[in-house]
């Protein structure tokens, strides 16, 4: 699933098609596996709120937006959910599963 504030609005609505319709989908956000969805890879949601927070703070205490440093996410979450692929009649390969940072049973 690409990633826009649109989708990820309608997530929930998305994890339920491609689940009715079995179609395997991969998300961006982590936190969207443990919502139902197959797949997900990328950074942390919760972490990219964290650090918005921290950049108004800067912000709110008289730093310059264009001073502020533009900071990427450094850490990227691989994390299956085994049940939505039984669901799906899916079998994970085991290497894949290893891989993983997270497996959702």
């Amino acid at each position: 699933m690409l990633s826009s504030a649109l989708l990820f609005a309608l997530r929930g609505q998305i994890i339920k098609i491609a689940a009715g319709l079995g179609l395997p989908a991969i998300y961006q956000w982590p936190e969207t596996a443990d919502e139902g969805g197959l797949i997900a890879y990328g950074p942390s949601l919760r972490g990219a709120f964290r650090q918005v927070t921290t950049l108004v703070d800067k912000i709110l205490k008289g730093a310059k937006p264009g001073d502020i440093p533009v900071e990427q996410p450094t850490r990227f979450s691989l994390v299956i959910n085994l049940k939505t692929a039984s669901t799906l009649g899916l079998t994970v390969p085991p290497l894949t599963l290893l891989r993983a940072d997270r497996a959702i049973e």
